[in-house]
C-alpha cells in the first residue's frame, strides 16, 4: 500500500493539471473567447477552425504538493519527503487534470448582424480530494493511532471523458448591450463519480473476551461509486471492441445531456465596460451501461484466529479470507446496481470589469470605430472573477490583466491570477493575424517555467483559426 500511495503522488506531482481559462475570457481577437462568453464582443464576419487544431488545451493542478517538493534534492530520504507531504496537506487539497480538443469551430455573421457559431469538442475532467485519513493510515498504519476513527468521507472523486455538441447565437442588441447564448448537447462516453461517503474506520485494544489483541471496526460506513460506460469496457468479451465502442459514444452514441451557456457585455460609457458568463447549465442522464456499487453498514474484526490440521490426518487448511470475505459481505452490504442517475455539469462563472483607453485606429487617421458603432481600444485594463461549482464548493480565482492591440495583426494579454494554487500566476497570451489566418498561444505560470516542477498549476492553450474580418 506505500509503495501505491508512492507512486499515486509522484504521479499527480507530475502530471495534476482545472478548467479556468482568464487569458482568452475577452480576448476577442481570438474567436475561442465566444466559447467562454457567448455575449462577448464579435469583431471578425466570420471564422472556420483548422479541424483537431482550433483549440488545444491542459489546464489544471494540485493544490497542496508539487512535484519538486517530492522529487528535490536535499539530504532527507524521498519517503521522508513524502511524509512530510502528507501531514501538511489537508482534506479540502485536490488534484484536478482538464485536457479540451476542438474538432470542429465555426462562425458567421447573418444578415440581421446576428453572429452564429457551432461546433465539437472532447473534453476530459477529472478531480481528486486528497484523503488525508485514509493517507496516514496507508503510509503509517494503524498502530500509533489506537482509537483514532479514521474518516472515510473523505473519499471523493469524479471523473467525465464527454464529447460536447453546440450552436449559439450572439446579438448586438443596443449600442451598449450585446447578448448571447449557447445550447450543449453532451455525450458521455466515460464517466464516474464517488462523492458524499460517510463511515469511520477504528483500531482499539480488544476486550477480554476477543480472540486478539486488537479490533478494527468500519463504522456507519455509506460508500458509493457511480460508473456509466465503464462495465462494458471491461467485458472480456468485447475487449477488441474498445475503441471503436467510446468513438461510437463520441458520437451521440453515450449517455446524452443538455446545457446551455449564457452571457452578456455591457458598455457601461465609452471607457468602462463589464461582462459576465455562465456555462454547463446543465445535465447528463446516464441510463445506459450504467454499474453503481454502494457498500454500507457496521463491521468489527478482531482477527482470524488459524487452526492448521495436523498433515497425518489429510485434512485440507480451512479456507480463511474466503470466510472472511463472506463473513464481510455479510455485515457489510455490498450492491452492484444498475441504477440511473443525472448527474449536474461543473457549473462554471466568469465575470469582469474593464477599463479601455486609446482608440485603436486600424485604417489611417479616422477616428476607427468598428461595424457595430462601439469603439475599438487600443488597451484594457480590469479585473476578473471565476468559479467553478465543485463536489466539496466552488473554486474561486481573481485576475488582473491587461491587454494591447499592437498592431492590425498582433494582439496581447497578460494576466496575474490568485487562486486555489498560487497568489503569483503571471499569464500572457498572443493572437495574430497572418492574412487570413489566426494564431493563438496562451500560457500561465511563467515565472516556475525555469523549474516547472515547482509549478502547483500548468495551462497551455493554443490554436489555429481561418477569420475573415469586415472591411
Amino acid at each position: 500500500m506505500r509503495y501505491f500511495l508512492t507512486y499515486i503522488l509522484c504521479l499527480v506531482g507530475v502530471l495534476a493539471m482545472g478548467q479556468n481559462k482568464q487569458i482568452l475570457y475577452g480576448f476577442d481577437a481570438v474567436p475561442q473567447s465566444l466559447m467562454l462568453n457567448p455575449g462577448s464582443h464579435v469583431t471578425q464576419k466570420k471564422h472556420f477552425g483548422v479541424p483537431f487544431l482550433s483549440q488545444i488545451h491542459v489546464n489544471g493542478g494540485a493544490s497542496g504538493v508539487t512535484a519538486y517538493d517530492i522529487f528535490k534534492d536535499e539530504a532527507e530520504s524521498i519517503n521522508d519527503r513524502i511524509r512530510t507531504a502528507i501531514f501538511e496537506m489537508d482534506n479540502t487539497n485536490f488534484f484536478t487534470v482538464t485536457q479540451q480538443l476542438e474538432l470542429i469551430n465555426f462562425g458567421w455573421r447573418a444578415r440581421n448582424e446576428i453572429y452564429f457559431s457551432g461546433g465539437i469538442y472532447q473534453e476530459l475532467d477529472f478531480i481528486s480530494y486528497f484523503p488525508k485519513d485514509l493517507a496516514i493510515l496507508a503510509w503509517e498504519g494503524n498502530r500509533d493511532y489506537l482509537d483514532y476513527p479514521f474518516n472515510l468521507g473523505e473519499i471523493s472523486a469524479t471523473g467525465d471523458l464527454t464529447t460536447v455538441f453546440h450552436f449559439g447565437v450572439n446579438k448586438k442588441i443596443s449600442k451598449r448591450l450585446t447578448l448571447g447564448s449557447r445550447l450543449k448537447i453532451y455525450s458521455s462516453m466515460i464517466s464516474f463519480r464517488s462523492v458524499d461517503n460517510q463511515g469511520t474506520f477504528t483500531t482499539s485494544l480488544g476486550g477480554p473476551d476477543a480472540e486478539n489483541i486488537y479490533e478494527h471496526t468500519i463504522q456507519n460506513a455509506d460508500l458509493n461509486l457511480q460508473t456509466s460506460g465503464y462495465a462494458s469496457l471491461t467485458d472480456s468479451e468485447n475487449s477488441g471492441d474498445v475503441t471503436s465502442d467510446i468513438l461510437g459514444r463520441a458520437l451521440f452514441g453515450g449517455n446524452l445531456g443538455v446545457g446551455v451557456d449564457i452571457g452578456m457585455n455591457y458598455e457601461i460609457n465609452d471607457a468602462w465596460s463589464f461582462s459576465a458568463s455562465a456555462l454547463d447549465v446543465g445535465a447528463i442522464f446516464h441510463t445506459k451501461d450504467v454499474e453503481n456499487y454502494r457498500a454500507h453498514g457496521t463491521y468489527t474484526l478482531d482477527g482470524i484466529n488459524l487452526i492448521f490440521p495436523p498433515l497425518s490426518d489429510g485434512e485440507a487448511t480451512l479456507p480463511y479470507y474466503d470466510n472472511l470475505e463472506d463473513e464481510i459481505k455479510n455485515e457489510l452490504a455490498l450492491d452492484t446496481l444498475t441504477t440511473s442517475y443525472t448527474q449536474l455539469r461543473p457549473l462554471k462563472f466568469n465575470a469582469s470589469i474593464t477599463y479601455g483607453f486609446g482608440i485603436f485606429n486600424s485604417s489611417g487617421p479616422c477616428d476607427c470605430l468598428n461595424m457595430d458603432g462601439s469603439q475599438l481600444h487600443k488597451q484594457n485594463v480590469g479585473l476578473q472573477f471565476y468559479s467553478i461549482f465543485r463536489p466539496q464548493g466552488p473554486q474561486m480565482a481573481g485576475t488582473l490583466f491587461y491587454y494591447r492591440r499592437i498592431s492590425n495583426f498582433l494582439s496581447a494579454k497578460a494576466t496575474y491570477t490568485v487562486d486555489s494554487f498560487s497568489s503569483s500566476n503571471v499569464g500572457l497570451g498572443i493572437a495574430a493575424d497572418i492574412g487570413k489566418v489566426n494564431f493563438y498561444l496562451a500560457a500561465d505560470n511563467l515565472l516556475r517555467y525555469n523549474n516547472l516542477a515547482k509549478a502547483k498549476s500548468v495551462s497551455l492553450q493554443l490554436g489555429f483559426n481561418i477569420k475573415i474580418d469586415d472591411e
